[in-house]
């Protein structure tokens, strides 16, 4: 079994629409897989996503031009939405 590298980001004012956009776009990419994370905040806050972030999953032997699509993409959308933020989960 390989092992996968799990990354994981979050734009707190980031809509649940694009966080899904942003996924999609990443799971076209070969030997990338993404997915979202659930909110933990306990209280509804209208200003704030309603996603917890986002988990980017690359294996070790993913090339160099996929992982470079995959930092445009994320620069694509932090140009446009704020920086990501790189947060930690438990696994």
């Amino acid at each position: 079994m390989i092992d996968r590298v799990r990354l994981c980001y979050a734009n707190p004012t980031l809509p649940v629409a694009v966080y899904r956009e942003v996924a999609a776009h990443l799971r076209q990419i070969d030997g990338i897989e993404a997915g979202l994370l659930p909110q933990t905040a306990t209280e509804f806050d209208y200003y704030r996503s309603q996603v917890g972030g986002l988990w980017v999953e690359t294996a070790p032997d993913t090339d160099a031009s996929s992982r470079s699509r995959l930092e445009d993409v994320l620069s694509y959308y932090s140009d446009r939405f704020g920086a990501w933020q790189s947060i930690e989960t438990e696994s």
